[in-house]
């Protein structure tokens, strides 16, 4: 038997935009490793919500999304996630509306709290008037009634009637968790954003679970930031960009990642190495069997049957090989 025979896998992808490439470049990327996911049997692929980041592509879900649903023929897709406070929840509503009649069965509808940028960027995006005009959670309970029109509901999100995708909320605080339980809807941890909060916040979602008809039970998929390689000194050396662009981000400088051997070059300090081991901790990085072990850790510590891998690499054909690789671990 395999390590993860009894995992489900998905894929988290921002659309890197890596050093001496572009935003498009990114995105063809992103339908390439999505036809690859598709065929090696991953369960879902998930697009975020980020803005004026000159590292990353995904900034508007909806659209590519249903781009991804045009090229894939099987594997689940959706946001990870549609960043509600920059949104009128109608808007939402009618947007996977719209996704869910073109791909019956195939959308998912990720829903997050963050600004998906700064704030300064975030009032561009939406004035903090109409962001603060009523609490998230007040806003998500208008798109919820968007999607499934209670008695009562005169306003309509006319493609989401009979359109209803399955909506995720997305988290990585106790916050999150409380109101996916008393909503009694599945929740995605963001594990590679914040782990330190993950058993907590997985406790608490569990414990205060209201069942729903469409989910009796509590649902639970964890997002995790995964190097796979066919050894564990490759492995190490890809996510030698990774590990230098948290060293720039730390001084207050943004970088795109740069290549292994611009990493490789970096002249590094003691306390730049003790840096870089507790942020990249949590990170699985490693060969088929270092990678096999730590997601089977993963999946027993939290009690996830899905795993969402979020793999940030140079070149887009290592990036490829890490799913690749991931992918048998499975069979």
């Amino acid at each position: 038997m395999s390590y993860l025979s009894d995992v489900a896998l998905s894929v988290l992808d921002t659309s890197p935009i890596v050093q001496g490439s572009t935003a498009r470049t990114a995105l063809l990327n992103t339908l390439d490793l999505a036809r690859l996911a598709d065929r090696l049997g991953y369960h879902r692929y998930w697009v975020p919500e980020h803005h004026s980041m000159r590292g990353v592509a995904s900034a508007a879900p909806a659209v590519l999304v249903g781009q991804l649903a045009a090229e894939t023929e099987r594997i689940r897709v959706g946001s990870g996630g549609v960043l509600l406070f920059n949104h009128a929840p109608i808007v939402v509503a009618e947007q996977f509306g719209t996704l869910e009649a073109f791909h019956p069965g195939r959308i998912d509808l990720g829903i997050g709290r963050s600004l998906g940028g700064n704030r300064r960027t975030a009032a561009v995006v939406r004035s903090d008037t109409e962001r603060h005009a009523t609490s998230f959670t007040e806003q998500f309970d208008a798109l919820l009634a968007f999607l499934t029109q209670p008695e009562g509901q005169t306003i309509r999100a006319i493609p989401a009637v009979g359109n209803t995708p399955p909506v995720w909320l997305l988290g990585s605080t106790e916050f999150s968790a409380q109101l996916a339980a008393s909503r009694g809807l599945p929740y995605a941890y963001a594990h590679h954003l914040n782990p330190e909060s993950m058993r907590a916040a997985l406790r608490l979602y569990r414990e205060a679970f209201q069942p729903s008809p469409e989910y009796p039970e509590p649902t639970v998929l964890v997002s995790v930031s995964v190097i796979a390689a066919d050894s564990d000194d490759q492995a190490q050396w890809l996510a030698g960009p990774s590990k230098l662009k948290f060293l720039e981000r730390r001084l207050g400088k943004r970088m795109q990642l740069p290549p292994p051997q611009e990493a490789a070059a970096y002249p590094y300090t003691d306390e730049d190495h003790a840096a870089i081991e507790e942020k990249f901790a949590d990170v699985i990085i490693g060969g088929p069997e270092t990678v096999a072990k730590g997601l089977r850790a993963l999946c027993d510590d939290t009690g996830a049957t899905e795993l969402m891998l979020t793999t940030q690499v140079y070149d887009h054909p290592d990036r490829r090989r890490s799913y690749e690789i991931i992918a048998e671990l499975t069979r």
